[in-house]
């Protein structure tokens, strides 16, 4: 079974890419980020046309997640259970499914902004609760993964020049010891493998020729159970799809399952 995350940055301008992507990689269920639609918007019927299901989690501005399967889907929940609010309404950022054998969450965590913002705290609260949400699901028998764009680099590895990040987000330690917590909840950190250079990166900015300079991070993660994480057989960025014009500035992570 193959199961893949990517922020597509907008599904609207990815979607030629994300179809031919589709037809090519032999993806089973697929994680979306970054959907920059509604739901209404989403294009349902084109990813039907290649065996695809969707479901979706959007209001449109920039964020929306979605679940693709061509397992089918069981037990689908929209949003993060008990998840915090901002500016009064609970963005769509969350969705849970059970896709043949594994129950997947797609998620696209906040960016935090500054850690001064009150996004960050926002941030903050959100990955508690995504922790508390998670927690019979992580410590279960049956194979399940949180994967997405978590808006954090786990180490200082994880950025392509750490000192650049001197108080800024993403590499705090409050931000980290959220995923601890994930990780004392029973999640491990699947960490792929690059398929160039000696990091696997997922993110690279679209400014000052960042993608071609490695000047990257890994802020797109796969944190899975212990039944997930056996059975794991390779793992891997697929950095070919960051390349070439209209291309998402994350790539997709995949995840081959011995299921």
């Amino acid at each position: 079974m193959r199961i893949a995350t990517w922020n597509v940055n907008s599904i609207t301008a990815r979607l030629p890419r994300l179809l031919a992507w589709l037809e090519s990689s032999g993806t089973d269920v697929l994680c979306i980020q970054e959907t920059k639609c509604t739901a209404a918007q989403f294009p349902v019927e084109e990813l039907r046309a290649l065996g695809y299901e969707s479901v979706v989690n959007a209001t449109g501005r920039w964020n929306g997640v979605a679940l693709l399967s061509r397992v089918g889907f069981e037990d689908v929940v929209l949003g993060l259970p008990g998840g915090p609010e901002y500016e009064a309404v609970q963005e769509p950022r969350a969705i849970s499914a059970t896709c043949g054998p594994v129950r997947v969450w797609s998620v696209y965590v906040p960016n935090g902004r500054e850690i001064a913002h009150e996004h960050y705290a926002y941030k903050l609260r959100w990955l508690e609760a995504l922790k508390a949400a998670v927690a019979e699901d992580a410590a279960g028998d049956r194979p399940f993964a949180v994967l997405g764009d978590y808006n954090i680099a786990p180490t200082d590895d994880d950025v392509w020049d750490v000192s650049l990040f001197e108080g800024a987000t993403h590499v705090t330690g409050p931000e980290r010891a959220a995923l601890a917590g994930l990780r004392e909840a029973g999640l491990a950190d699947v960490v792929p493998r690059p398929l160039k250079y000696d990091h696997p990166y997922t993110y690279w900015d679209y400014r000052q020729l960042a993608f071609p300079k490695n000047k990257g991070m890994r802020i797109d993660l796969v944190y899975g159970n212990k039944p997930f994480a056996e059975a794991v057989k390779d793992s891997y960025v697929d950095r070919e799809e960051r390349k070439g014009k209209g291309a998402s500035d994350h790539a997709p992570v995949v995840v081959d399952l011995d299921l």
